[in-house]
């Protein structure tokens, strides 16, 4: 399989060649002018990736900016959520308090009802409070 490889290698190597000459043969400029034109190429390419580069860089801090501004507003609205509910569960923690002094008042009243009426109904005549 390595003498395969190297074959195809070899082919290879023999293709680049005659390709580099057939290339240099009919090419419309001179040498010079071809490399000059490569290196022109090369600085575009490198001044068009610096500036998308930029772009990129530009815009990720605006995005950056964006989601720290919406951070900080969806912060803001948990926090009032959560004031809301606060005041909400405290709103209901004293409305069962007024309810349970409420129904504790007429537990009381309803207990000493019972005393008196148990006491009128158990005392002999003449010997109640009332008497």
């Amino acid at each position: 399989m390595a003498t395969d490889n190297q074959q195809a290698f070899g082919w290879f190597l023999a293709g680049l060649g005659l390709g580099a000459l057939v290339g240099i043969l009919y090419a419309p400029k001179s040498g010079r002018e071809t490399r000059e034109d490569l290196v022109a190429s090369a600085k575009d390419g490198t001044d068009y990736v610096r500036v998308r580069a930029r772009e990129a860089v530009d815009q990720a801090g605006v995005l950056v900016e964006r989601g720290k501004g919406q951070a900080t507003e969806y912060v803001q609205r948990g926090k009032e959520v959560v004031e809301r509910g606060r005041a909400q569960w405290e709103d209901f923690v004293d409305r069962g308090k007024g309810f349970v002094n409420d129904q504790s008042a007429k537990v009381s009243a309803a207990v000493e009802a019972g005393k008196h009426a148990y006491v009128e109904t158990t005392a002999a005549p003449g010997e109640g409070p009332l008497s």
